[in-house]
């Protein structure tokens, strides 16, 4: 008896150009596709991984790009650093502008300063009528506040969320995606609040991702993550969520090609596959 194919899931969060992939990038995309992964976005931190992974997703079909200036990131851009992004935003591929947000746990960035770059992030967004890609680290309150000032809905996804139900029903009513990484998986019962929202997330609203190589999944937790683990991250969302894992990556897929406008066709390719017509 043939087994059935992985479930069709895109990995919406995944840092392509880190060091650590370097020379197995290969290999950890053909781990991808045969897991099941169609497609990534993968996200920029900086003026110049952001030129790297377009031109990545322009050789490289079923990966789409997102750039943009990680708050941690932003003191050390040069002063033509945002320039550089600007003309970024309007090449082939890239589907999303960001990462950016707000941060308090890493003193990288004066606050007064990550402000202003998330201002010129959601301008440029808006500007292009791409989705934002929002990293938010123990600055729920400042993220609420923030875009709560804004008066229309926001297109744009709170990646690896890691709130509250009542932290999620506020973004989601400012029109956010909610994405979900592998700390859903993890087993410490602090993470309970977190579970509990990711049940409740609507799920026309509901994203899944790695953010790769961090934050990886339970049983593999301390290994560099790679978008492969994104099925582990899966399976126990739809285990949250009391349905089978296929329905939930039908959703999921869905929704990621909703937001970021991905084509069904451009799909990742492994190892002895063809490409699609």
């Amino acid at each position: 008896m043939s087994q059935s194919p992985p479930p069709t899931l895109v990995d919406t969060h995944a840092h392509l150009d880190d060091p650590r992939y370097r020379e197995t990038l290969g290999e950890v995309l053909d781990r991808a596709s045969r897991s099941g992964v169609a497609q990534i976005v993968a996200i920029g931190t900086t003026a110049q991984d952001s030129a790297h992974l377009v031109a990545l997703a322009a050789r490289s079909p079923g990966i789409f790009a997102a750039v943009g200036v990680h708050p941690n990131n932003a003191s050390e851009a040069g002063p033509d650093d945002w320039a550089a992004i600007t003309r970024l935003a309007h090449k082939p591929n890239v589907v999303a502008i960001g990462e950016t947000g707000l941060d308090r746990h890493w003193p990288d960035t004066p606050f007064h300063e990550q402000l202003a770059w998330l201002d010129r992030h959601l301008e440029l967004a808006q500007s292009r009528d791409l989705p934002i890609v929002v990293h938010c680290r123990d600055a729920i309150q400042d993220c609420i506040e923030y875009f709560g000032r804004i008066n229309r809905p926001i297109r744009g996804v709170m990646h690896a969320f890691h709130g509250t139900w009542e932290n999620a029903q506020a973004f989601l009513e400012m029109g956010f995606f909610l994405s979900f990484a592998g700390m859903v998986t993890f087993t410490n019962k602090n993470l309970d609040p977190l579970r509990e929202a990711a049940a409740n997330v609507p799920i026309d609203r509901l994203l899944i991702e790695t953010d790769s190589p961090y934050l990886t999944p339970h049983p593999f937790r301390g290994k560099t993550n790679e978008p492969a683990h994104v099925t582990l991250t899966a399976q126990r969302l739809a285990e949250l969520r009391g349905i089978p894992l296929e329905q939930l990556a039908l959703d999921c897929t869905h929704n990621a090609r909703t937001l970021f406008r991905l084509p069904k066709d451009r799909i990742l390719l492994h190892s002895g596959s063809s490409r699609p017509d």
